[in-house]
């Protein structure tokens, strides 16, 4: 989830903020990266649309959170946070690799950093993870049909509820097949810990994903690490 950036000092960031800039603004829903079969064909992505668009609310630090993001196909994403962070996400259609564009709006930094790169410093985010608000869990789990949780709320539209299971947590997921997007998550507390509240699918103008960053100090992750 977003959380607050370190601050910046001098003209040139230190490795260490660089990476914890780009690092605390790569977000999404709750758990880390595992790659597994089930999840893939659970939350498949096959067929999804051309273009989508969507606002979310979600829980994490005891406040609520939001974030609106703008996918292209699997070409470019924006996700934008709480009006403090935006990420900017590019890669070759079918290509595992993509860079990431990281914007701090309060202190005007920018972070570019490569996907393997991001990889190197623990950072287990993929491009599904930027562009649908759910993230591989880590460790063993299942992921078993379910029916509606005691108290959700009601999702914007229709979807399916499935259990995901780790240990003796169980999270409630109500997956859109037509939008491709987690609508509602429910914690094992009943808690709501993200809900979309905005979902369309109209043609996004390239000017959508130009970056402005005038007047910002700009980051060269990949050249820090590379340097190590």
């Amino acid at each position: 989830m977003a959380s607050a950036l370190p601050r910046f000092d001098g003209r040139r960031a230190s490795r260490s903020l660089v990476l914890c800039t780009a690092a605390a603004a790569v977000f999404s829903a709750p758990s880390s990266r595992a790659a597994a079969p089930d999840f893939d064909r659970v939350f498949s992505t096959r067929g999804e649309p051309a273009a989508t668009h969507f606002q979310a609310t979600y829980l994490a630090g005891g406040a609520e959170h939001h974030v609106e993001v703008w996918r292209d196909g699997d070409r470019r994403i924006r996700r934008r946070t709480d009006d403090k962070a935006e990420s900017f996400a590019i890669r070759a259609p079918g290509s595992a690799d993509y860079r990431l564009s990281v914007l701090d709006l309060g202190r005007k930094i920018r972070t570019d950093i490569d996907r393997d790169n991001l990889y190197r410093i623990g950072q287990f985010t993929d491009w599904f993870d930027l562009g649908h608000g759910l993230r591989h869990p880590k460790g063993a789990y299942r992921l078993v049909p379910a029916a509606t949780p005691h108290g959700a709320a009601h999702a914007i539209g229709a979807c399916e509820w499935v259990a995901l299971v780790q240990g003796k947590q169980t999270t409630h997921v109500c997956w859109s097949t037509t939008a491709k997007l987690p609508l509602l998550i429910q914690a094992g507390d009943g808690r709501i810990v993200w809900r979309v509240t905005h979902v369309d699918h109209k043609p996004i103008p390239d000017k959508v994903f130009a970056i402005h960053d005038a007047g910002f100090v700009h980051n060269d992750a990949n050249a820090d690490i590379e340097r190590d």
